[in-house]
């Protein structure tokens, strides 16, 4: 992949970072995507022969990006891309990054999906995360409301596969063994993207009671062009990517609390799901975030931002660290 690197972890892994930077490099042309280092996340190697954007997708509290808090680290690169406003606010909080022209904020990109009716006989809740997000709260609320509800059922897609960590499931295994044996819920482990695609088309509510700082979140992109109405927290970069369009609650950092807030909140939505003012409503929302976070939109953003670079920095000589200054060292 020219331009978009990949490194040690990303290259076995297939999560929202990975299929973001894929995506937008199938849409980048490589041509100019060649005049680029671009480094998601992890900093490895610096070519000083291209013009260097670092692509930010990880927490400011991350060891990874700890480097940035020195003016020397900051100074290699030409640009630095957050994928929310919110992560960006992080970072010059909390590690001094200064809001300059060298700053700017992409957001994440999706392909839209197409709409499909839902069906009126069975309320489908999903879980399409990651077990450590959420998956133990949201169980046993869904647990509760099986019992008072005949018409619902919960699909989980949830494992560490996504990026090549299959040992990392051992200590979830606990909590997917009880998926498995309930009859109202389906436990589908790891799915490639097609699959779950198709699953979210036929799903009515993204059930995501979010305990992880999110920095831009794909999950509920994705549940809002398939026309889900979402069921999450305001926590971290959520409220940021939800435009406060979905079915969001105040988050709660006692567990018992947040998942008694969370099970109301799913409750409500269950009885109002089908409901023909409610289905206006998400074909609204789907229509928000078709808009916001389409590909061809953010792609176009990428390519003049790159462009614009290019322009700045034409040749190996303009790009490389000046040597005057220190170099740091990871």
């Amino acid at each position: 992949m020219i331009g978009f690197e990949e490194n040690e972890v990303s290259k076995n892994a297939n999560g929202g970072t990975e299929i973001t930077k894929r995506l937008v490099a199938k849409f980048v042309p490589e041509k100019l995507a060649n005049e680029f280092q671009i480094i998601p996340s992890r900093v490895r190697e610096i070519n000083e022969e291209k013009i260097r954007i670092y692509w930010q997708h990880d927490l400011a509290e991350d060891p990874e990006v700890k480097h940035l808090s020195d003016q020397n680290s900051f100074n290699r690169f030409h640009k630095l891309v957050f994928s929310s406003n919110w992560q960006l606010q992080e970072f010059n909080t909390r590690l001094g990054i200064p809001l300059t022209d060298s700053i700017s904020v992409i957001e994440t990109p999706i392909e839209p999906m197409e709409f499909k009716p839902k069906s009126k006989d069975v309320v489908n809740l999903i879980y399409f995360s990651t077990p450590q997000r959420g998956l133990e709260l949201l169980i046993p609320s869904f647990n509760a409301l099986s019992e008072k509800y005949d018409n619902i059922h919960l699909h989980v897609f949830s494992s560490f596969k996504i990026y090549g960590w299959d040992d990392a499931d051992k200590s979830f295994e606990p909590l997917y063994q009880q998926v498995r044996d309930h009859p109202k819920m389906t436990y589908h482990g790891y799915a490639e993207q097609s699959v779950l695609r198709q699953h979210l088309q036929e799903a009515h509510i993204l059930a995501y009671p979010n305990i992880w700082t999110e920095t831009s979140c794909r999950v509920l992109m994705e549940s809002m062009s398939a026309g889900l109405m979402c069921v999450h927290p305001n926590y971290g970069a959520l409220p940021d990517t939800s435009g406060g369009l979905t079915s969001m609650y105040q988050f709660d950092q006692d567990p018992n609390k947040h998942a008694n807030v969370f099970t109301n909140y799913l409750e409500h939505a269950i009885n109002v799901v089908n409901e023909d003012n409610a289905q206006n409503y998400l074909r609204f929302v789907k229509a928000y975030a078709d808009t916001r976070f389409n590909i061809s939109k953010i792609s176009s953003q990428w390519e003049n931002m790159l462009n614009i670079l290019l322009e700045k920095y034409p040749t190996v000589e303009s790009r490389k660290i000046p040597s005057n200054m220190f170099v740091y060292r990871t």
